[in-house]
């Protein structure tokens, strides 16, 4: 069954798995100008070698990395060697890196181009994923020198124009009960890719409600200069309402005072996040660094979180009273920690957590720039094969036409999907109440049978695909 909404894999180009060292040989609170250690006689061939990796002892290499950003790197034409970098902004660059990141180089959406599935032609969900196979079958196969076609799928490209006209009625809705005729309807739209939502809500306002489309003002922000291009050919003569801006949300200076409403769907999985480990003895908080030396090789190390969005996060987490994933005696008894960690090959730190950095600074943006927004978002809210670690993401590529899920986060960059499941229920907390209303948070299904003609996507044995595929995906609004 189609469930999860990707095709893409498992690295079979990098064999460099995460080193652990004890936190404190990486802290600069401890030692403020650490001594390199000296040269020892070892192997020199360090694939998958380490010296010994609990000892705290690290190679003369890691004190003279160069630290860098994920917007530092936007010129380079090759993945960097010889830095160190947060781990979201080594997510950001192997994703989103205008030369080499996955993104531009490696991505492409599944497109069923100017005709939709006629579901009353497919007697069960089955014939409809067969077709679906076909028309997969279509992109060609693989080459066999390199990671092949990264090919995914969204509801939006699979049920068209079906599900955007869900999504339009939901907005719709909201805008006649609370803005209409006084304020213009003015919608948003990060990471619109091939233009195929926008173009399904602007094409069911137009049909059915034009009153309120001569009022529609609908902004693309899109990252990708390919899509921008695309996004501005499909849409802008047809709909003139629409303006493509070439930015990242993050980069966003325009405040919009007007009310306006904000979509993101299928967006924030591959928003890049942090790591963060606790020292199990004071409860101290650690950064995860991703260090690349000049040979190329991959490690994790830990330092005291300095960074002020993990900083924020953190503080912003523990004001809603979510705790961090560490057993509850264990928080509560400074003398069980002690004695935990004194236990034979007991670790040090927690266990690794991966927290949603950039879509905290999402929220900050919408809450500076948009302030009257109402956030439409939709994406998963669990995942399969993900990497070890708490709220991990899935690494994956595709390799000669199959689809490998991976071990580590720490492979070659631009040529795998990274992506991560949402808690809903939190971000629901951590996002911002519009008016007296905090947003809601409703299973794919439920949205759907609320908002959806649902009699447009069921097939003749009754199934409805629709509702039955993506069940690991919710919506808030």
């Amino acid at each position: 069954m189609i469930s999860a909404g990707r095709l893409a894999t498992r690295s079979l180009f990098n064999a460099r798995l995460p080193t652990f060292v004890t936190a404190a040989a990486y802290s600069s609170a401890s030692t403020p100008n650490p001594k390199p250690p000296q040269k020892t006689d070892g192997p020199e061939d360090k694939w998958n070698y380490n010296v010994n990796p609990f000892d705290g002892t690290l190679s003369e290499d890691h004190f003279n990395l160069k630290p860098v950003d994920a917007n530092a790197l936007e010129g380079a034409s090759s993945p960097p060697v010889g830095v160190r970098m947060l781990v979201r902004d080594f997510i950001e660059d192997s994703l989103y890196n205008p030369h080499y990141g996955y993104f531009p180089k490696q991505a492409t959406i599944f497109d069923t181009q100017k005709t939709s599935f006629d579901f009353s032609s497919f007697r069960d969900s089955v014939e409809f994923q067969e077709e679906v196979a076909r028309k997969y079958a279509a992109y060609g196969a693989d080459k066999h020198d390199g990671p092949g076609r990264q090919l995914w799928h969204t509801p939006t490209e699979l049920f068209k124009p079906w599900y955007g006209r869900a999504a339009a009625q939901c907005l719709v809705s909201e805008y006649l009960l609370k803005y209409f005729p006084y304020e213009d309807f003015i919608i948003y739209e990060i990471g619109a890719g091939n233009g195929t939502l926008a173009m399904d809500i602007l094409n069911f306002l137009q049909e059915r409600y034009p009153d309120v489309y001569e009022r529609t003002r609908y902004n693309i922000i899109e990252i990708s200069g390919s899509l921008v291009k695309l996004q501005r050919k499909k849409l802008q003569s047809l709909h003139p309402c629409v303006k493509v801006n070439h930015k990242s949300i993050f980069q966003w200076k325009t405040r919009e005072p007007a009310p306006c409403f904000f979509i993101a769907m299928e967006v924030i999985d591959n928003f890049a996040h942090d790591v963060v480990r606790y020292d199990l003895r004071t409860l101290k908080p650690y950064q995860g660094v991703v260090t690349i030396s000049k040979e190329g090789e991959f490690d994790m190390l830990y330092e005291p979180v300095s960074d002020p969005l993990i900083s924020t996060f953190l503080k912003t987490r523990s004001h809603l009273k979510h705790n961090p994933p560490i057993n509850r005696l264990l928080r509560a008894s400074p003398a069980l920690r002690s004695l935990y960690t004194n236990l034979p090959f007991a670790p040090n730190l927690s266990a690794v957590e991966y927290v949603p950095t950039r879509l905290l600074n999402l929220l900050q943006t919408l809450r500076n720039h948009f302030p009257r927004h109402r956030l439409l978002l939709s994406d998963f809210s669990d995942l399969p094969d993900t990497i070890p670690g708490i709220n991990a993401p899935v690494v994956q590529t595709r390799f000669r036409n199959v689809t490998v899920p991976c071990s580590t986060l720490l492979v070659k960059q631009g040529y795998f999907d990274i992506f991560f499941p949402t808690n809903f229920e939190r971000l629901a907390d951590i996002g911002l109440p519009v008016g007296e209303r905090k947003s809601s948070v409703f299973e794919h299904s439920e949205f759907l049978e609320t908002y959806a003609d649902l009699g447009k996507t069921q097939v003749r044995s009754g199934e409805n695909p629709m509702l039955d595929f993506y069940k690991n995906v919710k919506v808030l609004f």
